[in-house]
């Protein structure tokens, strides 16, 4: 049986999978991807990346890729009962991305496996992992190639992102709890459509009527992805719906009675139902959890995927700095408890969302009474746009973060540095900390970089001053450390307190 050795083993090519591979290759690290698939993902699925992914993905070296295969959505139109009651603008300030993207898994997958490739990086499909076993300095994973020959890939570290059934989660011996959720399931279908609803570049139509709920996106194929979550009272087996069905079903939404569908081609239609569980801890020694394999729940607002991202974009760091021993394994730990309370926080944002499930007679009766005022009203709508776009998105509660601010995700704001002006995120870096110093001065700080430089993790000084409104975020004569994945780790305003922070992550030179 043959070895080989890396730093990390990734079980599952999916975009959790991807995304994690090329942060650590970005990083240098050595990465092997199992799939035991023979190539990406074929069918549409997930159709939408929201604002703070492809902030994520940029980070990754891949958002304009996504950006020139997709369509920005601009607006959403709340249609209830038949009657539009409103239009939702989508865009939301302080990101290079205002808009949400269109854009479906199967093609996401492709654009990420160029990216892969690009890092030096590359998925080795056709090959599944069919053990796992961790101990205290590291891992074995058994894998079986194309050509059925049996061999073992030695690593400091496996991840296991292949999904509800994870074999990495399973040899860790880690629990998922949950189980399913009642009483739901989705139907899907991409197709053009023969309506009264006009298309508009970029504009989708959300419909509620009793005990249903339909959404119509457009897709950068033609035609729209539409989708629908309704009640399912009975556990017959389940068949994707057909277009008769796909069409009775949004004409009693919609109320339009001469809607005509044609599949698009390729066609693709989907049904299905959900579980909703979490593993009770995302690390176990020297295995870790992302994406799937660590969460899930029912798509209602289409979060998932886009969680798993911001995971692999969480996760990716933190186990580099530890791999190449910046970084003490205390690290990791975070990653496990800020990703958990992230799943969490989204699912309970899915489970009371009142605009994609099934509404209810109550939901009905207030959408006709507030529903226009709800997605066209500056602050609600607001508050809807930031939710949806997760650049709300915290890790407060982290023991990573100090300080008022701690946690919060640093905006794109304008600052003035180097004598002009500039976007905030042009001076982050994925591959390194970011030290703001917020002051007049351009002038040398030598107690500050004499301290720095006692840690090996790579840190990049800046001194700016915030635009004006901005000085709340960035106050007078402080010292902003940024993680890497442009969250505020600390707000201080002496260098001793700077390097008595990096002291209790980081190893000393």
């Amino acid at each position: 049986m043959s070895r080989t050795s890396h730093d990390v083993v990734v079980v599952g090519a999916g975009p959790t999978g991807l995304a994690l591979a090329i942060g650590l290759r970005q990083y240098g690290l050595s990465v092997a991807v199992l799939e035991k698939e023979d190539s990406s993902k074929r069918q549409p699925r997930a159709g939408v990346v929201w604002q703070r992914a492809l902030e994520v993905l940029a980070d990754l070296g891949c958002a304009e890729r996504f950006l020139a295969h997709g369509i920005p959505l601009h607006s959403s139109e709340l249609v209830v009962s038949g009657r539009p009651l409103g239009v939702l603008r989508m865009a939301v300030p302080g990101t290079r991305f205002p808009h949400p993207l269109s854009i479906e898994q199967d093609v996401m997958e492709r654009l990420l496996g160029e990216r892969l490739v690009e890092v030096g990086g590359a998925v080795e499909w056709s090959t599944e992992a069919v053990a796992v076993r961790v101990g205290p300095g590291g891992a074995e994973v058994d894998a079986r190639g194309p050509d059925g020959a049996p061999r073992t890939l030695r690593c400091a570290w496996v991840v296991g992102c292949e999904g509800a059934h994870s074999l990495v989660r399973k040899a860790l011996g880690v629990p998922f709890d949950g189980g399913p959720r009642p009483n739901l399931q989705v139907v899907q279908l991409n197709a053009r459509a023969e309506w009264p609803f006009p298309e508009k570049p970029g504009h989708s139509y959300l419909f509620l009527e009793r005990g249903m709920s339909a959404g119509a996106a457009p897709r950068p194929g033609g035609g729209y992805r539409f989708y629908g979550f309704t009640a399912d009272p009975d556990q017959r087996p389940l068949a994707p719906p057909s277009v008769d069905e796909m069409r009775d079903y949004l004409v009693r939404v919609s109320h339009a009675p001469r809607l005509r569908l044609t599949p698009t081609d390729p066609p693709w239609s989907n049904r299905a139902r959900f579980q909703d569980r979490f593993a009770r801890t995302l690390r176990s020694g020297r295995g870790l959890l992302a994406g799937d394999s660590a969460h899930l729940w029912a798509p209602v607002s289409a979060h998932g995927l886009n969680t798993g991202l911001r995971g692999a974009h969480n996760l990716a760091w933190k186990l580099a700095g530890v791999q190449l021993g910046w970084a003490r394994q205390e690290l990791l730990d975070t990653y496990a408890s800020e990703q958990r309370l992230t799943a969490l926080r989204v699912l309970r944002m899915t489970r009371r969302d009142r605009l994609e499930l099934p509404a209810t007679r109550f939901t009905m009766l207030s959408m006709r009474l507030i529903g226009g005022r709800l997605v066209s009203g500056r602050r609600s709508a607001g508050r809807i746009r930031s939710r949806l776009s997760d650049l709300d998105q915290h890790h407060r509660e982290s023991a990573l973060s100090v300080g008022a601010a701690g946690g919060d995700r640093l905006p794109d704001l304008p600052v003035w540095c180097r004598g002009r002006w500039r976007r905030l995120h042009e001076l982050l870096d994925y591959q390194r900390w970011t030290l703001l110093r917020v002051t007049g001065s351009d002038r040398a700080d030598r107690q500050l970089e004499r301290l720095l430089a006692a840690f090996p993790v790579p840190v990049r000084v800046h001194t700016l001053l915030p635009s004006l409104g901005h000085e709340h975020l960035l106050p007078a004569d402080s010292l902003v450390l940024v993680r890497p994945d442009s969250h505020i780790a600390l707000a201080a305003h002496h260098p001793e307190e700077v390097a008595a922070y990096l002291a209790r992550w980081f190893v000393r030179r």
